[in-house]
Parts: structure tokens; sequence; C-alpha cells
């Protein structure tokens, strides 16, 4: 799918240009930029052709199940008016939860965090990572739970946090 220019707003209005997709008509998915909400590690959103935003998740594939998901609710190609006129954001929200979505914007970490990487990894993250295993001793098993809830790899796709996890496991030889 080719990405388009898509253009978010703010809750204080402010705007900001992204490269997105449009899986459904009606709704872009796209990553938020690295300065904008840095303390909030669920870092690919949702957003209404109107710019507003809709929906967050960790993982991509999570927030275009989401986006699929939507399709099916309503014809987001409507203004956002009338969408709030037909939509209980409570019931939405309840089956967006099915696919790992929140709200936008309603989990962040402590204020001052900077978790803007979440979902993206550098091969200095690898080696970072598997020092860390192999000091505390850490089998394959304790690797991926350990993965799984710490930034950059909670926000990874599963063939890359697979990929990721691998590579760890092989750098501290664990079994």
């Amino acid at each position: 799918m080719d990405t388009i220019p898509y253009t978010m707003r703010s809750r204080v209005g402010t705007t900001t240009t992204v490269d997105a997709v449009q899986p459904v008509p009606g709704l872009f998915v796209f990553r938020l930029p690295d300065d904008y909400q840095p303390a909030s590690p669920h870092r690919w959103r949702i957003g209404h052709h109107s710019g507003l935003a809709i929906a967050d998740a960790m993982r991509h594939e999570d927030i275009v199940k989401g986006a699929e998901l939507l399709g099916t609710l309503a014809d987001w190609t409507q203004d956002a008016t009338a969408l709030q006129e037909q939509l209980n954001p409570s019931t939405v929200f309840v089956k967006l939860s099915s696919v790992d979505c929140i709200e936008p914007a309603s989990e962040p970490l402590a204020e001052g965090a900077d978790v803007s990487n979440n979902g993206r990894y550098t091969d200095d993250d690898i080696r970072k990572a598997a020092a860390e295993a192999k000091a505390d001793g850490f089998n394959a098993l304790d690797i991926l739970v350990a993965m799984s809830a710490t930034v950059p790899w909670s926000g990874l796709d599963t063939e890359p946090f697979n990929e990721a996890h691998d590579r760890i496991v092989q750098l501290v030889d664990a079994a």
C-alpha cells in the first residue's frame, strides 16, 4: 500500500503532516512523529480524514486490524459530527480492545519519558539487550518475557520481534 500525506490535528488545533496509508476509506494509519507525545509507547494511530485521532496501538499489525474493524462499523467518509451521532465511543473501544487498540494518548508513561523509539531497534539495541541478558543469566524464555514488556521490543510486529529475539538469544548463547 502506498503512503500519502495525511494531516493530523491535535486537541489544541495544531497540525502535523505525516506519511500514512488508507486501509479503509476515510481512515488513515500512521506512525506518530518522534517528537509527538514521546511518553506514549503506542506509536501507531488511526486518524479520521478530518485529521482527528481515533485510536492508538503499540504495533503496526494491531492498528491495521483496528482500522479494518472500524470499517465494519460505519462509513468513515462521513464528517466527524455525523459519526459521533451514530457511534457510541464506549462500544467502539470495547471492540477495538479486542485488537489491542486504545483511546488516543490514553496510556502515557511517566512525565518526561521518551519511548518514541518503541517498535524500532538498532544493532546497538540488540548488543545492549544481549549484554544485559547474559549478565542476568537469562535463558531464551527469560529473554522473551523481558522483551515483551520493554521498549523498543514491545512495539514490534510479530516477525520483527521474533527476529530480534533470535538475534539476542544467539548472542547470549541462551537455550
